[in-house]
């Protein structure tokens, strides 16, 4: 071998390292793409239900299990949240120090119970968001995010376009009863699956209870199968007479983690132990 073509050897073995280096480093950073490949399980499970659209989906797979009026376009009350708080997860650091607008004081429903001109951390406001459903929580994440409510909904539309959420559209960022807001069974298990692989929102959504704001507030998760059911790891509660009761829950077992969700549902917690056992029995 020629002396001079050592040197040029090794100058190419490094450039390949570096580049397959660089090829990990991508991959590890991969943003999500929006799984619009969901199978149908061949032998998919039924299971008697009181909501107007459910879906049971086997995320760990792929696989819808259960579908039942998936795509129609239906309030979803606090379900919204679950957007609201994977915006603002990536948006802005948790230790950001928000001072509460006064537009977020007040607002009907579910509230952590804010007053304006308080200083919170935008972690503690996730909590008090996801956990006791606080509609003043969600509009001060929205204000400290967007600068306004009305940019933040604009960034919430952007992510679920993103997703490929073709019958979702948000127009506030707690769920409150208002026009062009609104969602399907199949899209609201989509957004969840997205969110689940946030380490920070799935760490929050199963937190049953917390002391925070230096422990002059505590939170206690509305989700009550957390407290329940085996291998629940989340995620969020709804209601408004307009929407009836809302219910999305993931939970996990023997590897798999199955992802259920119920709109206008009456009996959302006995329809979510039944869909979830019957997931978990299936072996399809």
């Amino acid at each position: 071998m020629n002396v001079t073509s050592v040197p040029l050897m090794k100058n190419l073995v490094r450039i390949v390292a570096l580049f397959s280096a660089l090829i990990m480093i991508l991959a590890l950073y991969e943003p999500y793409a929006p799984r619009d490949s969901y199978t149908v399980a061949k032998n998919g499970v039924y299971i008697q239900n009181s909501a107007q659209a459910a879906l049971l989906l086997d995320a760990t797979e792929g696989r819808i299990l259960f579908s039942q009026n998936a795509s129609a376009r239906l309030p979803m009350a606090s379900t919204t949240k679950i957007m609201t708080a994977i915006v603002a997860i990536e948006n802005m650091p948790t230790d950001y120090v928000v001072t509460v607008a006064k537009e977020a004081v007040g607002i009907e429903g579910s509230s952590i119970y804010l007053y304006a001109g308080e200083q919170i951390t935008c972690l503690d406001l996730l909590y008090g968001l996801m956990l006791e459903s606080g509609n003043d929580a969600a509009a001060a994440l929205a204000i400290a995010v967007g600068g306004t409510e009305e940019r933040f909904i604009m960034l919430m539309n952007e992510k679920a376009k993103e997703l490929g959420l073709k019958d979702t559209r948000f127009s506030n960022p707690h769920g409150l009863p208002a026009e062009n807001h609104f969602t399907s069974a199949a899209d609201l298990a989509r957004l969840t699956d997205y969110a689940l692989q946030n380490e920070l929102f799935a760490e929050i959504v199963s937190t049953k209870k917390m002391a925070a704001c230096e422990g002059a507030r505590y939170f206690v998760n509305h989700n009550r199968l957390l407290f329940s059911y085996e291998g629940m790891i989340g995620v969020k509660t709804g209601y408004t007479q307009a929407s009836g009761r809302c219910l999305v829950t993931a939970a996990r077992r023997y590897g798999r983690t199955l992802i259920c969700v119920t709109l206008n549902d009456y009996y959302c917690s006995a329809d979510h132990v039944r869909m979830l056992d019957s997931g978990f029995s299936s072996t399809d």
